[in-house]
């Protein structure tokens, strides 16, 4: 079985399209868990509404979350989701098939909910296998034992959790790109233009790569960004 675990905090406006859609397409061949940590709007009963595992971490923080969910998962296989974003409808066979090939973990390519000529950029970068394409847009699937092996993600990490995770699992599995891509909101695009989005994600990525602090990229990023 896989395990589609999804993070989330306060997303009552996109989890419930998400939830339609997993149900649409992969019920009963999907353990879904949704891991909140505090949500004060109404993510927690929608999750429930819908009849999904509901997981409340006792901490904030990406990492905690995807690891708190995957220590309680009992499929064969984890498939990491953001909350806005939507699965291809086969992801079901393209994982188990990616699996029994011999991958132990990949992604998905991206496409965007828009109509941005940029995004669409974006998107068709996506298909290259480049430190861009490992953050959680795309999903992540990857067996348990080899998560497990790997250690999970870092928990003392607010950013760049999945870059570090999907660099450090690597080194030890065969990674696949799955040459289809999934539906991500454009809603980070929407408050801010496509460049004060590029610059902001440079400006991490190159203050992570120098070694800053974790609160240090978490205050840049949010600073150089509407939420």
């Amino acid at each position: 079985m896989i395990s589609i675990i999804i993070p989330t905090y306060n997303e009552q406006n996109e989890l419930p399209k998400l939830l339609q859609h997993l149900k649409n397409c992969a019920e009963n061949f999907a353990e879904v868990i949704v891991v909140d940590a505090g949500s004060t709007d109404g993510t927690n009963k929608l999750a429930a509404d819908y009849g999904v595992l509901l997981l409340r971490c006792p901490q904030k923080g990406r990492a905690i979350q995807m690891n708190y969910g995957a220590a309680r998962a009992t499929g064969e296989i984890l498939y990491f989701v953001h909350a806005d974003t939507f699965p291809v409808k086969t992801f079901i066979n393209d994982i188990y098939l990616a699996v029994r090939n011999g991958f132990d973990l990949g992604r998905y390519c991206s496409t965007y909910q828009s109509k941005s000529l940029l995004l669409k950029l974006n998107a068709l970068l996506s298909n290259f296998d480049t430190v861009a394409g490992m953050g959680g847009d795309q999903t992540l699937f990857i067996t348990k034992k080899h998560f497990d092996a790997c250690g999970g993600f870092n928990s003392e990490m607010k950013i760049m959790e999945e870059f570090e995770f999907c660099k450090r699992a690597r080194k030890e599995g065969k990674y696949k790109i799955i040459r289809k891509a999934v539906s991500i909101s454009a809603r980070k695009y929407e408050k801010n233009s496509w460049l004060t989005v590029q610059k902001a994600n440079f400006k991490v990525f190159k203050m992570y790569a120098a070694g800053a602090k974790q609160d240090d990229l978490v205050s840049t990023y949010r600073n150089m960004l509407k939420r």
